[in-house]
Formats: structure tokens, sequence, C-alpha cells
């Protein structure tokens, strides 16, 4: 399986978009209800290629490179989670939507978590996957640092495999293909300067003003599914608990033989996980909405 050849019949919509004055690169598929993915730390739109025909089937699928990531503008700044959050609710706005599903991997479920915690209205339900490190344990925030850093700063083949195969547990999923998309997004000038700021969130005092915490995952008050796996290099199955205990009425699931990349590895796996309950929750929340009606 290839990215591109995968969509090669499948009707799709490569475009950018204005974001808060951040040219957004976006690839939409499918039609309704809005579904955003968001990727990882150093990620693109091309860590879901092998979700969006299998997820475009049910939903309206937006996948976006985030701010200073991929293809999308790179302004010279700190990216901190709010920072993140605030460019998502510009591509929200700039699509016009109204109230979306949400799924992000690693930084994109801390991402997609912050977001529904200051703006819930704007969010149907969510799938945190592989959130990760949520312990901030040192050696893996330095790993990801000195990983990212070499694979942008010191960019070649085996630099960029090394930081992919990282992601992986079966580390065969790491093609030819994939290395060469984020080779050439890696060397990008704007990307040689922009990869500072985005590997700000693995220091510390730079973190700490964003770690995992009930003061604001408490305020999370959309249906949550943690997608976990039994192999993330960032965090073990029993560290996805204390996420589980901050968020309100959360729900936790494991993906067996896969890493930090379960939407890779396991894409049919992840997609019925992913759909199974993001229909379910909004079959449940029209529910609610029939029976408020009702009672008025």
């Amino acid at each position: 399986m290839t990215i591109w050849t995968d969509l090669a019949d499948l009707e799709y919509k490569l475009y950018y978009v204005n974001a808060n004055d951040i040219k957004t690169r976006v690839l939409e598929a499918g039609t309704g209800e809005p579904l955003i993915l968001l990727h990882g730390t150093g990620g693109h739109i091309e860590a879901y290629a092998r979700n969006i025909r299998g997820l475009s089937e049910h939903f309206r699928v937006i996948c976006i490179d985030m701010v200073g990531h991929g293809y999308t503008a790179k302004p010279d700044r700190q990216y901190g989670i709010d920072y993140y959050s605030e460019h998502l609710l510009g591509v929200i706005q700039a699509l016009g939507l109204s109230k979306v599903y949400l799924s992000g991997e690693s930084l994109g479920g801390w991402v997609a978590a912050w977001f529904a915690a200051d703006y819930p209205e704007y969010v149907k339900a969510m799938v945190l996957n592989t959130p990760g490190n949520v312990n901030n344990k040192p050696e893996v925030m330095q790993k990801l640092k000195d990983s990212t850093l070499k694979a942008v700063l010191e960019a070649n083949y085996e630099n960029v495999k090394t930081r992919l195969q990282w992601l992986m547990y079966d580390k065969s999923q790491v093609t030819d293909e994939l290395i060469e998309s984020r080779y050439k997004i890696y060397t990008q000038p704007s990307y040689q300067e922009a990869v500072h700021h985005i590997v700000c969130l693995q220091d510390i005092e730079i973190r700490k003003l964003y770690s995992w915490d009930p003061s604001w995952c408490g305020k999370i008050d959309v249906p949550t599914l943690l997608a976990w796996t039994d192999h993330d290099p960032t965090s073990t199955v029993e560290e996805a608990k204390p996420i589980q205990d901050m968020i309100p009425n959360s729900e936790l699931v494991v993906i067996k033989d896969a890493g930090h990349w379960p939407q890779w590895e396991k894409p049919e796996e992840f997609n019925t996980v992913l759909i199974d309950f993001l229909l379910k929750s909004g079959k449940e929340a029209a529910k609610q909405d029939e029976t408020a009606f009702v009672t008025k």
C-alpha cells in the first residue's frame, strides 16, 4: 500500500485555507458530519493516508497540516498547545463549520483535548490517539526532541527513516514513499527554522504550562475515547489511566501490536474503533436533543 496510489480513485480535494492569517494545507474527502484529523509532532497530512478512504465513507474527513508543520505556514514564534488550538479554531471558522468530530494522534490528541476544554461548543465527540507521555518523562521528551532535530537539521534518508521507525512497532511499515514525503517536508528552509518552535514542548519549563491536569481536563464535557496501544514508545497502557480519570466519563480501548501510529500500522482496526465510537456518540447526542425538545 502506498500513500497516493491508495487515494488514486477516491474523490478528494487538496487545498489551502486562510486560518487566522495562517496559510493551511487541507485534504478533504467524503460527505456528512465533519471529522478533523490532527497529526503528531513533526507530522503532516500523510500520517492519515491509510485512513482517509475508510473514514470518508462515514464522515466529511478534513485532515490538516497543523501550524508550523507540513506545508502549512510557519510563523516565527513559540508553538504552545494554546497556539495550536487557536489555529484549529481558525480552520473550523474558515471552513464555516459549527460542530465537528475530532481525532488527534500524539501532539494532535493533546491539542484536541485542550481545544475541547476551551471550545466545547465546537466539538461533538473525540478520539485521542496515543496522546502519550502523560507523566512528562524526561527520557521520552529528550528522545523525541533529539530525533526530531536530527531528522530535520541533518536530513537524509537514514535519519528520517530512524525518526519514523521510532513510531512503529512493526518497523517494516516505514515505506520509502513515507520517508521521501517527510524528507521533502523537513528540507524546506522554513521548516529548518520552525523545528525549534515545534520541539519547544519537549522542554519541561514550557511543557508544564500545558501538562495534562484535572484543572483543564475536567472541563472536557464531550464524549471522549482514548485509543492506546500495547507498544507505544511514549507511554504504557497503565499510563492511560491518569488521563481517563481526568477526563469525565472518558473510555479506553487498546489496539494491539501497534506503536505510536496505530492509524498507520492497523488502519482497518483503527478506523473501526473511531467510526463506531463517534457514530455511537452522535446517535446518543441526537437522542438527548430529541428528548430535550420533547420536554420543552
